[in-house]
Order: structure tokens, then C-alpha cells, then sequence
């Protein structure tokens, strides 16, 4: 079982990126699936999280309104779409895998995915 999140990048301050998040070894469409940064030094922290049907998603405040996750289950899928980049965005993007919804919202996950280095800055 793994999970690989891919995406990342150098963007300006203003910006945008799209992560995606794929799985090997199982199917993502009986999970809820999040996506959490780590900047240097910091804690890991929770950044969006997505039922398994799609129809309900969480945020953190810090990035309410400016990312949105989705997913398509037929492609086993997820995605951040992540716009109005700021410099404290800067982290390692990783994305995980859950029964509950909750429970990645709670900060942790059953499934880790190797993170994506996303950059903002000028």
C-alpha cells in the first residue's frame, strides 16, 4: 500500500499549483483522503481532508478559501488545488488515508504518501 503525492514546485508569491495524490496496492474510493504540510522546524499540521464520496470537505482556516480538494475515484485520484500561494505555505505536501473523515482532520491518518516540496517565493 503507498501513496505518492506529486505537484509540487518553485511558484511566486500570488501563485498556484495543483498536488496530486495517486495510491499503488489498493483503491482510494473507500477512504477519506487529506493533505497535510510540514514546514522546517514546525509540526506537522492539517491542511484539507475529503470524504470518500466527495461530497464533504474540511480546512484548515489558514487555507480556507484560497485551496479546495477533490478527487476522482475513477482515476484514484485526489488533488489540492491550492491558489493565492503565500510564503507560509511553504512546506512538504504529503497526503494520507482514512476510514473516517475525522480522523484526519484529528491530524492523523492510516495511509502516508511521500510528500512534494511546494516553494512560494519571489
Amino acid at each position: 500500500v503507498q501513496l505518492q503525492a506529486s505537484g509540487g514546485g518553485l511558484v511566486q508569491p500570488g501563485g498556484f499549483l495543483r498536488l496530486s495524490c495517486t495510491a499503488s496496492g489498493f483503491t482510494l474510493d473507500r477512504y477519506a483522503m487529506g493533505w497535510f504540510r510540514q514546514a522546517p522546524g514546525k509540526e506537522r499540521e492539517f491542511v484539507a481532508a475529503i470524504n470518500w464520496g466527495g461530497g464533504v470537505a474540511r480546512y484548515a482556516d489558514s487555507v480556507k478559501g484560497r485551496f479546495t480538494v477533490s478527487r476522482d475515484n475513477a482515476k484514484n485520484l485526489v488533488y489540492l488545488q491550492m491558489n493565492s500561494l503565500k510564503s507560509e505555505d511553504t512546506a512538504v505536501y504529503y497526503c494520507a488515508a482514512a476510514t473516517l473523515i475525522t480522523t484526519l482532520v484529528r491530524g492523523t491518518g492510516d495511509y502516508w504518501g511521500q510528500g512534494t516540496q511546494v516553494t512560494v517565493s519571489s
